[in-house]
């Protein structure tokens, strides 16, 4: 029982995206719950890394961010394990659509925007 309360907290949002249901995408072996409110996105990195650093997955959460938003991320805040970002949509991405958990790969990489191919896990 203990252990179960301890593993929902690993998923938390913040107040400020309490509320919101998640989109669950992996990207580059980091799982992130991605959670959109207008102008801000919160992502949650789920899966253990040994001495990770916001430096090693900051990268993965952009592109987890971006896919799931669509819109580019303007600035990104917090550590290794949550990261909140400020979107600009000026420039109209297609977001994935929610409800579903996605696992991808990152294909190419132009003018700092990570494009990714994405498929929705299937049980």
């Amino acid at each position: 029982m203990t252990l179960a309360l301890l593993l929902a907290g690993c998923n938390t949002p913040g107040p400020a995206f309490r509320g919101i249901d998640p989109v669950r995408i992996t990207v580059r072996g980091d799982m992130f719950d991605v959670r959109v409110d207008h102008l801000r996105a919160q992502a949650i990195r789920l899966n253990m890394r040994w001495t990770p650093n916001i430096n090693a997955v900051a990268p993965q959460g952009v592109a987890a961010i971006e896919r799931v938003s669509g819109c580019r991320v303007r600035k990104l805040d917090g550590d290794a394990a949550v990261m909140t970002a400020r979107l600009d949509c000026g420039q109209r991405l297609a977001p994935l659509p929610r409800g579903q958990e996605y696992d991808c790969d990152v294909y190419e990489i132009v003018d700092g925007l990570a494009e990714l191919s994405c498929e929705a896990v299937r049980y």
